[in-house]
């Protein structure tokens, strides 16, 4: 092989080692390019997930608010309670001192 022929051999490869590398780029330009559908999913996906946590927080705000109520109307129950516990035990502590004045007038008598 005299040495114009190691050249065209040589250059023969490189064009082919060029021509491949092209057609891979081309390959994995093809296959891995987003198209328009795969953006307009991507971007109801995003409108979906937005909506998602508006719902979400929403839901967060309803439930904080409905505890905040819940709280309020269970301390008002147990004051009521409280309230109605010392009537009660002052209206017994009345009616035992009423027996006792009643039983000490029929005694008496």
């Amino acid at each position: 092989m005299n040495r114009s022929e190691f050249i065209i051999a040589t250059a023969i490869i490189l064009f082919v080692a060029f021509c491949l590398g092209w057609f891979a780029s081309w390959l994995v330009n093809r296959f891995t390019r987003v198209t328009k559908a795969d953006i307009g999913e991507l971007d109801r996906m995003a409108q979906a997930l937005h909506e998602a946590e508006e719902t979400r927080d929403q839901a967060i705000t309803y439930l904080q608010q409905r505890e905040a109520e819940l709280t309020n109307q269970l301390s008002q129950t147990e004051a009521e309670l409280r309230a109605a516990m010392d009537a009660l035990r002052e209206v017994r502590h009345e009616a035992e001192e009423m027996r006792s004045y009643i039983e000490r007038q029929h005694g008496g008598s």
